[in-house]
């Protein structure tokens, strides 16, 4: 059974995903939130597997309230709702720790598709759509903004093999398992390996973090 917590500021928003969630036999609701603050302290109370996060919320949106629940280290994993799929507050989302996000107007499977996947600890986003909403936003930051940590200096990237590195470098690109199994001469069973090792040794919650971090240190840049 997939527990979920629904925090929207909109009673009709999350009366409807409750009846969505609840006429799964799969799914629970376990309570609604409606801000950010009631999130985080429900999510400490109750333990959902997974948070459905509204972004524009009174008080604390879902930025900061998906960045506070990820930092208590947490089995609970976010679920970012945006009303556009690339705007500025799905890449804050990405960065503060959401496992993924979804346009509000997305088909109901979709919706729950994404909630089991997150579930289960997939990444809802693919890669590559991660790497190009990354890419959009590091052109429009001020010089003072861009993470400057590289991949020489970044303790996170210490404890990877070189085919570790290179297998990472290549996760930042947006590569699939398929993709990198075929480029690198690797079986499939190998790379899944790597990339298990790879998430694992640098902390990373989801393939998205591995993104991210790739980006970060400076393994891939902006195309």
């Amino acid at each position: 059974m997939t527990t979920v917590l629904i925090a929207d500021d909109q009673p009709l928003q999350r009366f409807g995903f409750r009846m969505l969630l609840e006429s799964q036999d799969d799914m629970t609701v376990l309570g609604e939130a409606s801000n950010g603050a009631e999130a985080i302290r429900m999510t400490a109370e109750l333990h959902p597997d997974v948070v459905l996060m509204d972004i524009r919320m009174p008080g604390l949106d879902g930025i900061e309230a998906t960045r506070r629940i990820v930092a208590t280290g947490d089995r609970t994993r976010v679920l970012i709702l945006t009303t556009f799929d690339l705007d500025e507050y799905a890449h804050a989302g990405l960065r503060a720790g959401a496992s993924g996000f979804l346009v509000k107007d997305a088909r109901p499977e979709e919706l729950l598709s994404g909630i089991r996947s997150v579930a289960s600890g997939d990444a809802v986003v693919a890669p590559s759509l991660t790497r190009r909403l990354l890419d959009a936003y590091a052109r429009h930051l001020p010089a003072g903004d861009r993470t400057v940590a590289s991949s020489t200096d970044d303790a996170r990237l210490s404890a990877l093999t070189e085919r570790e590195r290179e297998i990472l470098t290549v996760i930042g690109k947006g590569w699939t398992n398929t993709e990198i199994a075929a480029r690198l001469h690797l079986a499939e069973s190998t790379v899944k390996t790597h990339v298990g090792r790879i998430l694992a040794k640098t902390g990373s919650r989801d393939r998205i973090q591995a993104v991210i971090l790739a980006y970060d240190t400076k393994l891939v840049e902006p195309s």
